[in-house]
């Protein structure tokens, strides 16, 4: 898959890939902009933590599909 707008992937990143099993791994996200979403449609773990819960995405590669990327941007309003 070629470099683009809706597509990055960063193999000099000394963490690439940050997660397993993806043929095209899509670097654009690398922070995924949904964290703070409480409706994410990837598959996050929610740990207990002094009295609170965190949200871990440490097994979620759903914003490293390139397939993800419009629906990234649709539920952040871009469309």
């Amino acid at each position: 898959m070629e470099n683009s707008y809706r597509f990055f992937e960063n193999k000099e990143c000394q963490y690439f890939p940050c997660h397993k099993g993806l043929a095209d791994f899509n670097c654009l996200f690398c922070y995924c902009p949904l964290y703070l979403h409480d409706a994410c449609p990837g598959n996050p773990r929610y740990l207990d933590k002094g009295g609170g819960k965190i949200k871990d995405c440490s097994e979620c590669t759903f914003p490293h599909q390139p397939q993800n990327y419009g629906k990234i941007t649709h539920l952040l309003g871009g469309g």
